[in-house]
């Protein structure tokens, strides 16, 4: 195999929210390009906690014909190569009556807490998770900069989650925090890592997942430390395209050195011969 063909047996899977772009933000025509570039020496897909329809706003509304994989939701919603391979749904899988409970406990927890501001949609039903944010998603760019800013300090989704790790223990709940103002709620086993069940009969002999939130509790965790994957923490967009550029190109070099050694081997058996 050439140093440039594509390596169909090994995929780049990344984080949207502060992997490829920033915090709800659009990607930038430089890391657009970068994908593309990418994707000429081994498959490519994105995997995200946000709806398809938010992944299309910040990676472009044809993403799903960008990468060859693009898992919404945690991989609840799935596509490859542009088409739609399977969707879960979550208030099937937990009932109707354990939804209500949860969504009410959250709604009276929330109207306790006091910000400096709040707006609206602080639950968001999704296919495969709910996400339940105190300032609600509703907020501006710089209203969602202000709560990011008092979270650090006051800690408010982490005391959020751990109320609702207390009411809810046994209940089959997962907690993850991600993002600026948010935290998603699934059911076990529907973290991030659910999207590799759906990669297992593509049989990939190596799976590199780029995200920020690696630490324990935040949404990009469970899939960093799975042994399915080999986890790279980055801190932003721009980190992540360094990283990726600097390890194909000691990948390349590692080639070229094992071919030259190849080549003075042969050549030291013809002059021993």
């Amino acid at each position: 195999m050439s140093v440039s063909a594509v390596d169909a047996k090994t995929l780049c899977l990344f984080d949207v929210d502060g992997t490829l772009t920033a915090a709800r933000q659009k990607a930038t025509p430089e890391m657009e390009e970068f994908l593309q570039r990418l994707r000429q020496k081994v498959k490519v897909g994105v995997v995200g906690g946000s709806d398809l329809e938010k992944i299309k706003e910040q990676l472009g509304e044809n993403v799903v014909d960008k990468v060859e994989y693009v898992f919404a939701e945690n991989g609840l919603v799935a596509y490859k190569d542009g088409k739609l391979l399977s969707v879960q749904n979550i208030q099937a899988h937990l009932g109707e009556d354990l939804l209500q409970e949860f969504i009410n406990y959250c709604l009276n927890y929330m109207a306790q807490i006091k910000l400096p501001r709040k707006r609206g949609t602080f639950i968001e039903f999704r296919n495969g998770m709910l996400n339940v944010s105190p300032v609600g998603r509703n907020c501006s760019q710089e209203e969602r900069m202000e709560f990011f800013e008092l979270d650090k300090q006051k800690h408010i989704r982490e005391k959020f989650v751990s109320a609702l790790q207390k009411e809810f223990a046994g209940r089959g709940l997962v907690f993850s925090i991600g993002g600026q103002i948010s935290f998603d709620v699934f059911p076990e086993g529907w973290d991030k890592r659910y999207c590799l069940g759906i990669l297992e009969k593509d049989a990939f002999e190596k799976i590199h997942f780029f995200g920020d939130k690696t630490k324990p509790g935040g949404n990009d965790y469970e899939i960093y430390t799975d042994s399915r994957t080999i986890g790279h923490e980055v801190t932003s967009p721009e980190d992540t395209s360094g990283y990726v550029k600097s390890s194909s190109s000691t990948d390349q070099l590692k080639t070229l050195l094992l071919l030259g050694l190849l080549l003075i081997i042969s050549q030291l058996r013809c002059l021993l011969l």
